[in-house]
């Protein structure tokens, strides 16, 4: 019976771990960001976000609509959408890029996260950027759970700030990605 089992596992092992290491996807993605200044914070929460990971190949890519950001304050909502990120000619903030150092040597197994680096195309406001972001990926059974934090600057994009209220505006907006993304076949 203990060979049956030893026998199992070594046929079901390569298979459940060539499983983990597929692609993931998610329509329902959340990216936040927050700007702590004198005059207020600012505070929204994206959860339309869609993106895509290969496992196999460390390719990373995803795309939010600048719409679907949510505000505590309507006003404040309408500022973003028509002055300062003008959605209606840019609807679409993406990153396309590639985890650095990937594949790992080592295969990420159901409950264990690894820190990473990923680099790409960022894409906010009609202006592309490479960045390098740190963050975490979590296998949780067949779902990828990934976490990153990083700053933008406003200014990079080419997003201009009233001059009444731009020495009351943070130069740097903190933003925080959060996606849990299941497995596909």
């Amino acid at each position: 019976m203990k060979t049956c089992w030893l026998f199992l596992c070594l046929l079901l092992g390569p298979i459940c771990s060539a499983f983990a290491q597929g692609k993931y996807l998610t329509r329902t993605g959340r990216i936040t960001f927050f700007s702590s200044s004198p005059l207020e914070d600012i505070e929204a929460r994206n959860e339309q976000v869609a993106a895509i990971l290969d496992l196999q190949t460390g390719q990373v890519a995803f795309t939010a609509p600048m719409r679907a950001f949510v505000f505590p304050n309507s006003l404040m909502q309408e500022h973003f959408n028509e002055n300062y990120v003008e959605s209606e000619k840019y609807p679409r903030a993406t990153f396309a890029g590639k985890l650095l150092n990937w594949p790992a040597a080592e295969p990420l197994t159901s409950g264990s996260a690894r820190n990473v680096m990923v680099e790409g195309d960022l894409t906010i406001h009609g202006v592309k950027r490479r960045v390098k972001v740190p963050g975490t990926l979590e296998l949780r059974g067949s779902t990828l759970v990934v976490n990153a934090k990083f700053a933008v600057a406003p200014a990079d994009y080419n997003i201009e700030i009233p001059l009444l209220v731009r020495e009351h505006i943070a130069k740097s907006v903190a933003v925080t990605v959060a996606l849990t993304c299941p497995s596909q076949p």
